[in-house]
C-alpha cells in the first residue's frame, strides 16, 4: 500500500509538472521514443548524457538508478529534482526511481517487462542502425496467441512474427524460435528487442529470407516439478525441451504455413535463451539444423560456470566433429566487447575452431545489452535459410 501510495504520488506529480505547461528544454537535447510525453522528460543531450526531471515535494531522497548506476538528483525550487547522467551508450536501457529508498518505475517512460519486473526504459538511437527503426517498407504482423501447455497445464502465451504478404498468399515460410533471457519473457523480442522492425527491413532488403519468428515464454514450471530456465545443463533444460518441441512446435506448425523440415527451423536466444538454444539446439539435430547463441554465460563470466567441458556438454562435437558439422546449416555465437562474458566466449569459440567446428563468431560494442541481441538478431537472421 505503501508502495502504490507513492507511485502514485510521484505519477501525480511528474503529470503535474510536465502535462499542464510549457518546458523549457536544454538546447539540442531531445525526447526519447521511449517517452510518453514527447514534450516531457527524461530529455537527451547532445552528448548522449540523458537529464532526469520529477517533480515531488514531499520526497526526501530521489535517485535514478540507470542500468545498475545510481545517480542523486538534486532537489530544487518547488520540490522539483533534477540529474544529468554520464554519457550513455546508444542502444536501449532499462532505469528506475529510486524515491526514499523504494525502486519504482517512472510514470514518464514506457514500462517493459525486463530485471524481473515493470521497468522503465530509454531508448537512445544509434547512427547507422536504421534497420532497428520502422522504415517505409512493407511490414508484417506480430500476434499474441495462446496455446495450451501440456508440460505446465495451462493455457500459455506465444508472440509471432508473421512476414509483409503472409496474410494474402499461400507460401509456407520457415521458423525461428527465439528466446528471451532471465528475467524476461516472450514480449522481450518482439518489444526491446524490436524483430519486427528488424526483419521488416531486412526482408525488404533482400538481405534476408521471409521467415516466421516465435518467440516463447521459456518460464515454464512443469506440474510433475522442473523449471524451463532449468540452468545450466542439459538435464535442468529438459523441462523447457519438452514445452518447445512437444507443444510449442506442433502448435506452431499445425497453425501457421510453415515448412516442416529440420532445415527449416532455427532456434537463438540471448542469455538464458543462448544457453537453451546451445544445448537444445546443438542437441536436437533431429529437429534444428540452425542454432544461434549470444551472450550466454555458461562457457564463463557469471558466477557458477567455470571449466566447461564442451566434449561433455555437447558429445560428438569434437569427437565426431565432421558429423557435427555436417547436421548444422548455420551454428552461430556473439557477444558484447564489454560483456563480462567476452574473454571466455572467444576462448570457447577458439577452441571449436581448433577441433573443426564450423562455427561464425562476432562481437559488438556494448555490455550485457539489448543492442548487441539486436545486432546479433540482425546478423544470424541474415545467414538463415539460403
Amino acid at each position: 500500500m505503501i508502495l502504490a501510495a507513492m507511485l502514485t504520488a510521484v505519477c501525480c506529480m511528474q503529470v503535474a509538472a510536465q502535462g499542464f505547461r510549457r518546458e523549457t528544454f536544454p538546447e539540442e537535447s531531445y525526447s526519447p521514443v521511449t517517452n510518453i510525453n514527447r514534450n516531457g522528460y527524461p530529455r537527451v543531450l547532445k552528448d548522449n548524457s540523458v537529464m532526469f526531471r520529477v517533480n515531488a515535494p514531499q520526497a526526501q531522497n530521489i535517485q535514478i538508478d540507470l542500468g545498475g548506476t545510481k545517480y542523486d538528483m538534486q532537489k530544487g525550487e518547488g520540490g522539483t529534482w533534477t540529474v544529468t547522467t554520464k554519457p550513455q551508450v546508444p542502444g536501449f536501457h532499462y532505469y528506475s526511481l529510486v524515491v526514499d529508498g523504494v525502486s519504482v518505475a517512472d510514470p514518464a517512460s514506457q514500462t517493459l517487462y525486463g530485471c524481473s519486473r515493470w521497468s522503465s526504459a530509454i531508448e537512445i538511437p544509434e547512427q547507422g542502425m536504421d534497420d532497428f527503426e520502422i522504415q517505409d517498407v512493407p511490414h508484417g504482423e506480430v500476434r499474441t496467441v495462446y496455446y495450451y501447455s501440456k508440460v505446465e497445464e495451462s493455457w500459455r502465451p506465444l508472440m509471432v512474427y508473421t512476414p509483409a504478404g503472409y496474410n494474402e498468399g499461400q507460401q509456407t515460410y520457415p521458423v525461428v524460435y527465439i528466446q528471451h533471457g532471465g528475467g524476461e519473457d516472450h514480449r522481450g523480442w518482439m518489444e526491446q528487442g524490436r524483430t519486427a522492425q528488424i526483419m521488416d527491413n531486412l526482408i525488404a532488403a533482400g538481405k534476408a529470407v521471409p521467415m516466421i519468428v516465435v518467440s516463447a515464454n521459456s518460464n515454464v514450471n512443469s506440474r510433475s516439478g522442473g523449471f524451463g530456465g532449468g540452468g545450466y545443463s542439459w538435464q535442468g533444460m529438459q523441462t523447457f525441451r519438452s514445452e518447445l518441441i512437444d507443444n510449442v512446435i506442433p502448435f506452431v506448425e499445425k497453425n501457421y504455413r510453415v515448412k516442416k523440415d529440420r532445415k527449416s527451423r532455427a532456434m537463438c536466444g540471448l542469455s538464458m535463451g543462448g544457453g537453451q538454444s546451445f544445448y537444445i539446439g546443438l542437441r536436437s539435430p533431429e529437429v534444428f539444423a540452425n542454432v544461434g547463441v549470444f551472450s550466454t554465460g555458461m562457457f564463463g563470466g557469471i558466477r557458477g560456470a567455470s571449466n566447461f567441458d564442451l566434449e561433455k556438454e555437447v558429445p560428438g562435437i569434437l569427437s565426431d566433429t565432421k558429423n557435427f558439422n555436417s547436421q548444422l546449416d548455420i551454428f552461430f555465437l556473439s557477444c558484447g566487447e564489454q560483456d563480462p562474458r567476452i574473454e571466455y566466449t572467444r576462448t570457447i569459440v577458439k577452441k571449436m575452431r581448433e577441433g573443426g567446428v564450423e562455427v561464425k563468431f562476432n562481437s559488438y560494442p556494448g555490455d550485457h545489452e539489448w543492442q548487441v541481441w539486436r545486432k546479433s538478431l540482425h546478423e544470424f537472421a541474415q545467414y538463415l535459410f539460403k
